[in-house]
């Protein structure tokens, strides 16, 4: 990767901002407002947050060898109980301390490592910038998601 360098740290400059508007906008969150969905059938604002810190876990599990990231990767599965907006924030920012932590000691011979795709809207080979840019995507949408349930409930919503 011969990203120049500003360009690589606006990326992540621009990530931990929207983490940080994320997370702020869950601190102040009830039980009874992490409840809350756009639609019956769709996942809860709380649901979806421990979604993304599912996600975020098992992305770096998969190529990092971080035990502090295992009890994070089952926190989406259904029979999972449900958290607190103090649960969502610890889990977010662990999630984010240790992607970030992973990324920034990775070596030039840390980006070639790959993997092969395993679900159809994976790509046949995974990359470390994929699973970056995978996850940068995912919670740009989920964030999205959330922002969405609060404002459609009268609540102030993050300015993602």
């Amino acid at each position: 990767m011969n990203e120049p360098a500003s360009t690589i740290s606006t990326i992540y400059t621009g990530w931990h901002t929207y983490q940080t508007r994320l997370t702020t906008a869950l601190t102040s969150l009830s039980s009874e407002q992490l409840a809350l969905r756009a639609a019956p059938n769709l996942r809860s604002i709380g649901k979806i947050a421990t979604h993304m810190i599912g996600a975020r876990a098992r992305w770096f599990m998969m190529e990092e060898d971080d035990e502090a990231l295992v009890v994070f990767a089952t926190w989406d599965r259904s029979e999972m109980t449900t958290r607190s907006a103090t649960e969502l924030i610890d889990g977010l920012e662990a999630t984010w301390q240790a992607m970030q932590a992973a990324i920034a000691g990775w070596t030039p011979s840390h980006w070639q490592w790959t993997a092969p795709g395993e679900e159809p809207d994976e790509p046949a080979l995974i990359t470390r910038s994929w699973v970056i840019w995978h996850l940068i995507e995912h919670d740009l949408h989920h964030g999205g998601e959330i922002a969405l349930i609060l404002g459609l409930h009268g609540l102030a919503a993050p300015d993602l």
